[in-house]
């Protein structure tokens, strides 16, 4: 004769607690298992986009941060900097680009550029040489406020990196 009662038994107790054993131990198994499968925090530091405050940049200002391993001088030009750029002929200069194809469309104070010279990869120093833009102490490379080679062995400007502004006071590089 078989009983039926609606009341528990031992063998459901068994039956549920062997299955939360299993689902615990089957997360145990998963959770290390996807989470390797994800790059690490240094590939991810590596190429992620970076956004850069310009609240506290002055102006005349130059910063420098680190993308991709490599510096980039976010410039905060001041009037006087940025005629300086447009006045000049840059049909005649080495790399010719005009001071509007370097910087973004209503923000012409901003100059963001790589901060490494395109002749043997230095770093230049800012707010230096006859053009007040970047001197390169290492073989003489001298950019302008528009970060375009003007004189030295460089054979091309300060290249642009790829930004954008997410707001007036903020920028996002990569």
């Amino acid at each position: 004769m078989t009983s039926t009662s609606a009341e528990p038994t031992r063998r459901d107790f068994l039956y549920i607690a062997t299955g939360a054993v299993a689902a615990v131990g089957g997360a145990a198994v998963l959770v290390p298992l996807i989470s390797q499968m994800n790059p690490d925090a240094a590939t991810i530091a590596a190429g992620a986009p970076i956004e850069v405050d310009l609240d506290h940049v002055s102006e005349g200002q130059i910063i420098r941060v680190f993308w991709r391993g490599k510096p980039i001088f976010v410039r905060h030009r001041t009037k006087e900097e940025i005629q300086a750029a447009r006045d000049v002929d840059w049909h005649r200069l080495p790399d010719p680009a005009p001071d509007t194809d370097r910087v973004k469309e209503g923000h012409a104070q901003w100059l963001i550029v790589y901060g490494s010279c395109t002749h043997l990869g230095c770093i230049p120093i800012g707010h230096e040489g006859p053009y007040e833009g970047w001197f390169c102490p290492c073989h003489g490379s001298v950019f302008d406020t528009a970060g375009r080679v003007r004189q030295g062995p460089a054979p091309t400007n300060l290249p642009l990196p790829d930004y954008e502004f997410i707001a007036d006071n903020r920028i996002r590089i990569g």
